[in-house]
């Protein structure tokens, strides 16, 4: 009886054994940096649901978040980061998901070094953004005019080489037919833009709105809040480094009316490797 109860024992053992190195050989622990603000986290989350590793609730779309998971298969854990910081702990992760931006901020080529990049949709353009009621002054309409120049489109192309792309149809001269830039003489316009890409687009604008003497202060912020809080409370005029899903969601949270006035590029969102160097634990 007791070799008989010995060997029941080692059995036991050695199935749990087995089922500990099978379960040590899944993906059981793979953690994944991903935005905390609203709609880049859903952002985030829905490309990770386009490449099969998470199944979100039906019709979430870009209100999204990791409690609208349903299936995930790989018992992701994950972590929410504001997104200008995601970079700065991208070895203590598996993987991370960070915005075109602050990648290239980091040194990183998201088209070469991401292991995947979002579709460039035009839903998550970039903008130009004003108060609410100044969208058809001449100072907004004249900064307008020469962001969706072909200066601009031709810097962004040459400039950033897929990571930015421009999304103005029809590149003009940069200039409006309708606004008295003669009136504009001596006018600054004040503009808030975080670092890479847009303060970049926007020093080529500089020289665009120089030649009809008008001077274009550009003041770089490295957070998503302060820019709508500036131009909503007038020292700023507009600024330039967000998207429309996100732009709604602050107006809505903040009771502020910034709004948006044309929409100058797109910035893909990329996956980076961490800790893993490759997709093979996601396998």
């Amino acid at each position: 009886m007791k070799k008989f109860i010995s060997a029941i024992l080692i059995a036991a053992c050695v199935i749990s054994l087995a089922f500990t190195l099978a379960s040590c050989g899944k993906s059981s622990n793979i953690e994944i940096a991903i935005p905390n603000d609203t709609t880049n986290e859903a952002r985030a989350l829905l490309l990770l649901e386009s490449k099969g590793y998470i199944k979100l609730k039906e019709g979430v779309g870009i209100t999204a978040t990791v409690k609208d998971i349903v299936e995930n298969k790989f018992n992701i854990t994950f972590r929410e980061i504001d997104a200008a910081q995601i970079p700065n702990i991208l070895k203590d992760v598996d993987y991370a998901i960070i915005n075109s931006n602050f990648a290239i901020s980091a040194n990183l080529n998201p088209v070469k070094d991401s292991l995947f990049i979002e579709s460039s949709s035009s839903a998550y353009s970039n903008i130009l953004a004003v108060k609410k009621g100044n969208e058809n002054s001449d100072k907004i309409k004249a900064l307008k005019a020469a962001l969706e120049s072909k200066a601009v489109a031709d810097y962004i192309a040459a400039t950033y080489g897929g990571s930015v792309v421009s999304v103005v149809a029809e590149p003009g001269d940069g200039y409006d037919s309708s606004v008295d830039y003669d009136a504009l003489s001596g006018v600054t316009i004040k503009i808030a833009a975080t670092p890479t890409p847009h303060a970049e687009i926007l020093n080529v604008v500089k020289p665009i709105l120089a030649a009809k003497n008008i001077t274009l202060d550009i003041v770089e912020f490295n957070d998503y809040i302060q820019p709508n809080k500036v131009v909503d409370d007038g020292q700023f005029d507009a600024n330039y480094f967000q998207h429309v899903p996100y732009l709604d969601d602050f107006n809505a949270e903040n009771g502020t009316e910034v709004v948006s006035v044309a929409a100058i590029h797109v910035e893909p969102m990329g996956f980076y490797g961490g800790k893993q160097s490759d997709l093979s634990a996601l396998k």
